[in-house]
Order: structure tokens, then sequence, then C-alpha cells
């Protein structure tokens, strides 16, 4: 009698034994309903078929039915499954389970009617006719350069890092290899890190490739549409997928190429729960199935740059700007003059004569509200949230303050709670502070807000846009929803407000971020053709880091990152792991994670570093108090062999009060 082992969404790494009298290994992937628990009925996936079982039978359940109306997952995406879930650490039903749509994992789940509309759109077009390519701008030398190496590694498996300055053409070189792909039958993955650009390089692809059908898949799509965009690629009706990180796991029987944009965005990385790295997961998925990926950045990540530097990865440089010079990056002293709300007196006079010559100005700061905190100047009290070790968020146009951790809001006090006093100060600025100080200076400009509060509703951001393309916008005030990717032609002159936060910062990879980020913000001026300026407000204008950014050599500073981190052993010279415990009270906690460094000791080589546990940088949030346990080594091999056996170990232990998980390749500390 044939034995099923089911993977179901449950938090233990082991799969579930079921008994199928008509089942076969050709049903390995194919969804199931089983019972479970206490008359409940589960959905499953199909990983394994054995002929004998440990279970007794007298408790072995029976499979209530096999969906085999319903495509199988491969042997690719189960084998790219199992790699994920062993690597990070996580249950394998619980990986499984979470890369289907919703609609797959709920019994009794509808077929999806908007399937047929996206497999009607491809039927005609066989996989290897070439796809048209129209309105595609002549390449230049770097351009093409980089589309045939791309081109001469499809159909093997070759990593490679594509580093283009801001407005170099990388989307171009995206397209080429998209349609060099389309025209060999394959079908290509585009992951980008922000659902905000999703539509954006939608409406290109789209534009590009008219009788291509492609699809996209992110959090904003509602569960009838995920389902059938996914069920479009896994019948390989789409031929072109678009999508944020949980992508990397969608179903593509005839993969051809991969391409990660933005690939050093800190967003690829899941940050609860399953804590996987999908620009990872997309060169292990390409080594998998033997097709070229392709990792895209101005900035790239120095885990990525150090391969490349190394010989892993193969490096495309595109250095020179399309169109326009590279923008001048200047520094502003704020300690010779002082901002006011925020905004200095020689931004002021830059956004005016913006503003007289008819050109856009964008001021990007990058924290939303009206102002971090609200203090009393009697007693000192300040606006904190009783859930967090943070500051409530000053939000002045519904009077309300607000959590931007845990979500928690309440209206403002018409008194300090301390002392009563009425007259309670806002310190500091967000998006809301700096606009309102524009629209005051600037009373006939036109200003749009673009931060996550703004553009809640569905269709306000692609709304926004339209107004900044058609020049019925002046002046934008932003967060790094504006940083990425964005391609607004009259806008040339940039402000930046607050850069120095990050340079207090005791993240290791603060440097990075922040070099990052200024370099995509920068790059949104004088993409039209004409010199771009951006001007950064700063204390400490002889840093290092805004002196390489002015200069405009990523490489140089990379290559400078790169020795610290060396010399430190810090990543990517060294492998960590990160062991995270919450708890209702933080000795809870810490007493779960001393036990677990117990445990630790007597299983680690010498080749295994584990450090003290200790509170985690924000150590309450939501309510619960958080602390956590670094482990290191030089060796990735040895420190997975290392989390093996200690999680094996963790697992089976006493229960705790504590929550806990593992994150792998941590990038928040």
């Amino acid at each position: 009698m044939p034995i099923l082992r089911v993977a179901l969404d449950v938090p233990l790494a082991t799969l579930f034994d079921y008994r199928a009298d008509d089942a076969s290994r050709a049903d390995v992937g194919c969804r199931v309903t089983v019972p479970f628990g206490r008359q409940q009925t589960v959905i499953g996936v199909i990983l394994e078929v054995a002929e004998t079982t440990r279970i007794a039978a007298g408790r072995l359940k029976p499979v209530l039915r096999v969906l085999r109306e319903e495509p199988a997952l491969t042997d690719a995406d189960l084998q790219l499954l199992r790699f994920a879930a062993d690597y990070y650490h996580h249950p394998l039903g619980a990986a499984v389970m979470a890369a289907l749509p919703a609609r797959l994992r709920q019994p009794g789940g509808k077929r999806s009617r908007a399937s047929g509309a996206v497999q009607a759109q491809s039927r005609g077009i066989t996989a290897a006719t070439p796809p048209r390519v129209h309105g595609a701008p002549p390449l230049t030398g770097e351009q093409a350069r980089a589309v045939e190496e791309i081109r001469s590694a499809l159909g093997a498996f070759r990593p490679m890092l594509l580093l283009g300055v801001t407005s170099s053409g990388k989307s171009e070189v995206y397209l080429h290899a998209v349609a060099d792909a389309l025209a060999a039958g394959r079908q290509a993955l585009l992951l980008v890190p922000e659902i905000a650009l999703t539509p954006q390089l939608e409406a290109l692809v789209r534009d590009r490739f008219p009788g291509t059908a492609a699809v996209s898949l992110h959090s904003g799509l509602n569960a009838g549409e995920r389902h059938a965009h996914w069920r479009a690629a896994q019948g390989g009706h789409a031929r072109i997928v678009l999508g944020t990180r949980l992508a990397v796991f969608t179903p593509l029987p005839e993969l051809g190429l991969i391409i990660v944009d933005e690939e050093h965005d800190a967003s690829y990385k899941q940050a609860e729960g399953f804590r996987y790295s999908a620009r990872d997961l997309a060169v292990v998925r390409a080594r998998l199935c033997n097709v070229p990926v392709v990792l895209g950045s101005a900035t790239p990540a120095l885990e990525s740059y150090s391969n490349a530097a190394g010989g892993r990865y193969r490096l495309l440089t595109l250095e020179s700007r399309i169109g326009a010079p590279p923008p001048r990056i200047a520094c502003l002293d704020t300690r010779a003059a002082r901002p006011v709300d925020g905004l200095s007196e020689p931004l002021l006079a830059a956004i005016a004569e913006c503003l007289k010559r008819g050109e856009q100005s964008l001021i990007f700061i990058n924290r939303r509200g009206y102002a971090p905190v609200l203090r009393c100047p009697a007693c000192g009290w300040v606006s904190a949230c009783h859930r967090c070790s943070a500051q409530l968020v000053l939000h002045l146009k519904d009077r309300r303050l607000r959590c931007h951790h845990c979500g928690h809001q309440e209206a403002v006090p018409a008194g300090c709670p301390g002392c009563g006093n009425p007259q309670l100060a806002p310190l500091g600025q967000g998006t809301q502070r700096v606009e309102a100080a524009l629209s005051e200076r600037f009373p006939r400009a036109r200003i749009a807000r673009i931060d996550r509060d703004s553009i809640r509703r569905r269709q306000a951001w692609p709304e926004m846009r339209r107004r900044i393309h058609e020049r019925d916008v002046d002046l934008l005030v932003g967060t790094q929803l504006l940083a990425k990717g964005h391609d607004f032609p009259h806008l040339n002159l940039v402000g930046v407000v607050n850069a120095d936060s990050l340079l207090y910062s005791s993240d290791f990879r603060a440097g990075e971020r922040l070099y990052a980020l200024l370099t995509q913000v920068a790059g949104r001026a004088g993409r039209g053709g004409t010199l771009g300026s951006v001007l950064i407000q700063t204390e400490f204008p002889h840093h290092p880091l805004y002196q390489a950014l002015q200069r405009q050599d990523y490489r140089a500073f990379a290559d400078s990152l790169l020795a610290e981190r060396r010399q430190a052993g810090f990543p990517p010279f060294i492998h960590q792991a990160l062991l995270r415990a919450e708890a209702p009270r933080l000795a809870t906690a810490l007493d779960f994670l001393a036990e677990a460094a117990r445990r630790a000791r007597r299983l680690a080589a010498p080749q295994i570093t584990l450090y003290d546990a200790v509170p985690a940088a924000m150590p309450r949030r939501a309510g619960r108090e958080r602390a956590q346990l670094l482990v290191q080594s030089e060796s990735r091999a040895r420190l997975q062999e290392f989390l093996g056996a200690w999680m094996s170990e963790l697992v089976a232990a006493r229960a705790t009060r504590a929550r806990w998980s593992l994150d792998v390749d941590p990038l928040e500390f």
C-alpha cells in the first residue's frame, strides 16, 4: 500500500504519513486534502511516496483526496524549496505551503476565472517565435557588450553582476536579455524589491512585448489575481513573470533567465517567519535550472560585489549615463547655515531657482509623519510608545501619534501627561513638516508628498506618477519610495534632509546602506538631458562617505569597505546566524537563549564563534521583549553543519514561553 509523505503548514520539521491505495510516485508534487488534528481538514503537498512507515497501521489515516486536476509542483520546484528550507532551517512543510497562492492552501478553493484571460492572451504564441521588440532605442557600446554576454550564457548557469550607474540603461539591457530568452522559447523571471516598482516595469514590458503574455506577482494583488497569475506562469502561458521576493518560488516549466533588479535592496530578505533571501535563492535557482542570472544595481551589496571581484560572478559594467551627464553632488554645511524646519537657506534658494525655470525638485527625507517625537519642554516628557522601545511619531494632519513599528496610535494630548503643560513641541522633521514648510515658503508651488501614508489608496501612486510626468507637480517631498528606479525627466534638483542620522548607527552595514540610498536618490536628478544637481545637508561635509559620493565612484568606495570588513571580521568574510527570542518578559527570552548557548557550546567545533545573548537593538516591540544570540564562522559549510545539529536539539528541548526563530545571513540586528 503506498504511503504518502505530505508537507503541511505547521511549525514542525517533519513530513506526515498518510495511506492512499490509488497513489503512485507520479503524484509527487500534487496537493492533497488530509485529516489533521481534531476533525480538521487541511491542504498539503505530496513530497514522497514510500512503501513503509513507522506509524502503526491502526493510527495511519487515509488521504481524503489527491487533487490531480491541478498541475503538480515539479521536481525542480521542490528541489528549490528543499534547499531553502534546509539552508534557512525552516520547517519544510511551512516553506512549501508559503510558496503557494492562498487559494491553493485552502480546502475547497475555487479555480480563478481570471486565469482564462491570461491564457487567452497567450494563445497563438509559440515558444519558438521570436518576440517583436517595438520602439527599442539603439544600444550603447556598453549595453551591447552586456547584452551579448547574457545572450551567450543562455542555456547554462552563469551568475552575472550588472554594475551600472543610475540612468545608464540597465532596464534596456534587461529587456534585450528577456527578448533573447523568449526567442529561445524560454520564460523569463524579473524580480524587483518593491511593489511600487512593479507597475512601472510591467508597463514597460507590455509596451515592448505587446504580443507576449506577461503577469505580475506581488502582495498588492487580490487572491484571485495572484492565483490566476501563478497558474499562468506554472502552465507556461505567461512567458514573462515580474514579481517581488516571493515570486522567486513561482513554478516556471521553461525558465531560461532570471533578473534581479536593485539586487542590493534589503526588501529581498524576508524579515519574519520564513527568513529567506530572494536574491540569494535566485542564484541557487539559476544553478539548479542551469540558466543565467543577472543581478543589477548601481550600488551592489558588498556580498555580490565581492563575488564579482573574486571571479565567482561575471562583472558587467555600464559606466556612462545615457542622454545626460552625471548630476553634480554637493554638501551643504548645516553648521554654517542652520536649517529651519529642516530646510537651509541655500537649499531653499536652489528650489526657488528651479521653480523659476519651470523644473521639478525633490526634497528627500526618509521619515514620514510630521515630527519623529512630541516633547514637553517643561518636564521633558516625550511621546513614547508603551508597546515598543520607540517614540510615537506626530501626524499633525489628523492629530494622531502613531508608532511606525507596531501600529499603535492615539490622539495628540491637549496637554503634557506629565505636568499638564499645553505647549508641547514637535522635535525633528518628517515628510509632513517639510511639506508644510515648503507650502509656507512657496505658496504658489504645486507640492506633492509621497510616502506610505499618502499612497495607501490603491490607485494613488499611479495617479501621482501621471501627475509628475505631466508636470502637474512642481515640488516632490518623499521617502525612499521615490529613490528606486523612477524616471522623472523634468526633475533636476534633489535636496537631501537629515542624511546624517544613519551615520550614528551601530550597524556595520549603515555606511553601505547610506551610500546606496543617496546614490539612488541622487540618480533621480537630471534624467531628461539637462545637468542635475544634488544638495545634501550635513554637519559632516568632509566625511569620507560624502566625499566618495561626490566623486561618484562606487567601486573605490566598495573596495575600501571590503578592506575594513576583512580587517574587522565582518561579512562577506564571515558567515553569520542570529537566534532570536521574544517573550512577555526580557528575562524569559534571555533565559531561553542562555540554555540555547549551553547546548551550542557542547556542539560547537573550534571554527564556530558563539557570542553572549543580548537584548535586541529595539528590545521591546508590540508588547514583547526581544533578545538575540549571534553565531558565526569563516566556513559556511561548518556553520550549516552546526546549525543543523543545534536546531535539532532546540526543537526537541523542553517547552519554553519564549517564541524563537533562526535568521541565517541576517541583515538586521
